[in-house]
C-alpha cells in the first residue's frame, strides 16, 4: 500500500473486537446483538467494521437503503435493517437485496407486500414504534395494534421484528427510559392479544447495553457508538463495560517557520505573536472534517507534547505553536485525535472545546481522509475514499 503523507484515520480493529467482547459479556446469553454501521460505520468504515464484528452479531443496522446495498455488494449476508424511512420507489431493491425496512404505516406495508408478491418473494420488515422520541413510528395504542394485525395478514410480508428508540437512556435519570420501555412492552402485550407474535423485539441502544438496563432482556440489542469505543454520554456508567476508542487521526508537519512579535497568523489575523515563535503548518482543515470551531482553542500532539492551534483553522491547513518543542521538525507525525506518549487528545475533549458532539466529530471525518486499518499494530488494509479503492483486504 502506498503511503499517504497528508492525513489519515487509523482504525484499530483490535479495539473494535475488544469492545464487542466487552458488550457481549455484559448481556444475557440469549440476547442477540445488532451492529449499527450507519454513516459509514460512524466514520470508521462500514464494511471493515461489519466484517470485524460479524462473529458477534445477528445483523446490521443502517440509515438508508444505499448503505445497506453497499454492505450486500461487499459480501455481507446477515440481516440488514434500515432504521429510517424508505421511499416506495426503492421497494423492489429492498426485496431484491433482502434488506429489512422500518415500517409503521399500513399503506406502505401493503405496497411492499404487493411488490414482493409480484417478485415471487416475501419481504421481512421491522415495525417502528414511537414511544416518546417523536421521530418516526406508530403510536403504541389499540388503534396501531389493530393496524399491525391487518399488516400481519398480508401475503407478501413477514413481521420479523419490532423496535423503538430511547431518547434519554444515556441520562442519569431513567424516568423517561422506563416510561418508553413500559409503553413498548405494553404494546407487545396488545399485539399478543391479537395473536400477533414478534420474533425479534429490540429496544436497547449503546447506553442500555453499557448500563445493563432491563430492555437488554429482550431478543436483541443495537450496539452503535459503543462499537467504536465511545460512551454515549458523560452520564453513562463506565464500570461494567470498558471501551477502547478505535479511531486516531494523524497528520504531519509540512512546514516550520519563525515569526516575530506583531506577526499575524491565519485568516483575519486573530492571533498576533507577542514574542518570537516557531510555527508549524499542518495540512488538515475543516474540509477534512477537522472543526473550525477549534480555532485558537484546540491543540495537537507533536513528539508527545501539546502544541496549541494559532488563529483560525482553514479549509485545508492550520497552524500550531511549536516554540516549546525545539526538536519539532518538518515531516514529524502529528496526532489530532489519539495518543502520543503520555499525552492523549480524545474525541470527547475536542467536543467539549468546540461546543460540539463527539458523535458528530467522528462521523464528520471527511472522504479526503483515508482510513487505515490495523491489527496487532500492523496495517492490514486501507480505504481510499477519494478514489473509491480498498487496498490490502482479501475480502474487498
Amino acid at each position: 500500500m502506498k503511503p499517504y503523507s497528508r492525513v489519515y484515520a487509523a482504525i484499530n480493529l483490535d479495539a473494535v473486537t475488544a469492545n464487542m467482547k466487552a458488550m457481549r459479556d455484559n448481556l444475557p446469553p440469549s440476547t442477540a446483538m445488532m451492529g449499527v454501521v450507519k454513516t459509514d460505520g460512524y466514520g470508521h468504515g462500514a464494511v471493515p467494521v461489519a466484517r470485524t464484528i460479524d462473529p458477534y452479531v445477528e445483523g446490521y443496522a443502517v440509515a438508508s437503503i444505499d448503505e445497506g446495498i453497499i454492505l450486500r455488494r461487499h459480501g455481507i449476508r446477515k440481516m440488514i435493517l434500515i432504521l429510517g424511512v424508505t421511499h416506495e420507489s426503492r421497494f423492489e431493491e429492498l426485496v431484491h437485496y433482502d434488506i429489512r425496512p422500518a415500517m409503521f404505516r399500513y399503506e406502505e406495508v401493503r405496497k411492499l407486500s404487493d411488490t414482493a408478491v409480484k417478485m415471487g418473494k416475501k419481504a421481512n420488515i421491522h415495525l417502528a414504534v414511537d414511544t416518546g422520541m417523536n421521530r418516526i413510528g406508530m403510536k403504541p395504542d389499540e388503534r396501531s395494534a389493530d393496524m399491525v394485525y391487518r399488516m400481519s395478514r398480508l401475503g407478501g410480508v413477514c413481521i420479523e421484528g419490532m423496535f423503538t428508540h430511547f431518547a434519554k437512556a444515556d441520562e442519569l435519570d431513567k424516568t423517561a427510559y422506563t416510561a418508553q420501555y413500559r409503553a413498548y412492552t405494553d404494546f407487545v402485550d396488545m399485539l399478543s392479544v391479537r395473536d400477533v407474535t414478534i420474533p425479534i423485539r429490540h429496544c436497547s441502544n449503546s447506553a442500555g447495553i453499557v448500563e445493563s438496563l432491563e430492555s437488554n432482556g429482550l431478543d436483541m440489542v443495537r450496539a452503535g457508538i459503543s462499537i467504536y469505543g465511545l460512551y454515549p454520554s458523560d452520564e453513562v456508567g463506565r464500570d461494567a463495560v470498558k471501551l477502547m476508542p478505535a479511531m486516531e487521526l494523524k497528520s504531519f508537519i509540512t512546514y516550520i517557520k519563525t515569526i516575530e512579535p506583531g506577526d499575524q497568523v491565519s485568516y483575519g489575523g486573530t492571533f498576533v505573536a507577542d514574542r518570537t515563535m516557531r510555527v508549524a503548518t499542518i495540512p488538515v482543515g475543516y474540509g477534512d472534517g477537522y472543526l473550525r470551531s477549534l480555532s485558537g482553542k484546540g491543540s495537537v500532539l507533536v513528539r508527545g507534547q501539546r502544541a496549541r492551534i494559532l488563529g483560525r483553522v482553514c479549509m485545508d491547513q492550520f497552524m500550531v505553536d511549536v516554540t516549546d518543542i525545539p526538536d519539532a521538525s518538518e515531516d514529524d507525525k502529528v496526532t489530532l485525535i489519539g495518543r502520543d506518549g503520555e499525552e492523549c487528545i480524545s474525541v470527547e475533549e475536542l467536543a467539549e472545546i468546540s461546543g460540539g458532539f463527539h458523535y458528530e466529530i467522528i462521523c464528520g471525518i471527511g472522504k479526503r481522509v483515508p482510513r487505515v486499518y490495523l491489527r496487532d499494530n500492523r496495517i492490514i488494509g486501507k480505504k481510499d475514499y477519494f478514489n473509491d479503492i480498498y487496498e490490502g483486504f482479501g475480502y474487498m
